[in-house]
């Protein structure tokens, strides 16, 4: 696709390609990452729109890459633990409609330390929980 930033993974000079199989590649952005630092993504080569519209091939090749983004991200950081995941659809919070594995290496020392994936759903399961307690 012509305005899609991972089809042309080249077109941006502040990202780089770290690690690349036939099918798909891991990249970071090169200047400093204030925020998820060391954070990337794996990206399909080709132009699927979502994880589900992944060929066995992606996701093999995604498997790989996701093993050598921790190994190279282990040497470089001191960070105790991760966050990887997809994104699917507006509602999921898919901004870019070009599937991408978002492989983020965590710190204890960050705000959001030790909430994970689930966080924002016991949110509102403790909210509802009191709720009924008071009712």
């Amino acid at each position: 696709m012509e305005n899609c930033p991972y089809c042309n993974l080249t077109a941006d000079p502040e990202q780089q390609i770290i690690f690349e199989t036939e099918t798909c590649a891991y990249i970071q952005k090169l200047s400093e990452q204030k925020v998820l630092e060391g954070s990337g993504l794996i990206v399909p080569k080709r132009h699927a729109v979502d994880v589900f519209s992944l060929t066995s091939a992606e996701w093999q090749d995604t498997q790989e890459l996701l093993l050598k983004a921790k190994a190279y991200l282990d040497e470089r950081y001191d960070h105790e633990g991760y966050t990887v995941g997809w994104n699917t659809g507006e509602v999921g919070g898919q901004s870019i409609p070009h599937a991408h594995l978002h492989v983020i290496p965590r710190f204890s020392n960050e705000p959001l330390a030790g909430k994970g994936i689930r966080y924002w759903i016991k949110q509102k399961e403790n909210q509802r929980s009191t709720l009924s307690t008071k009712l």
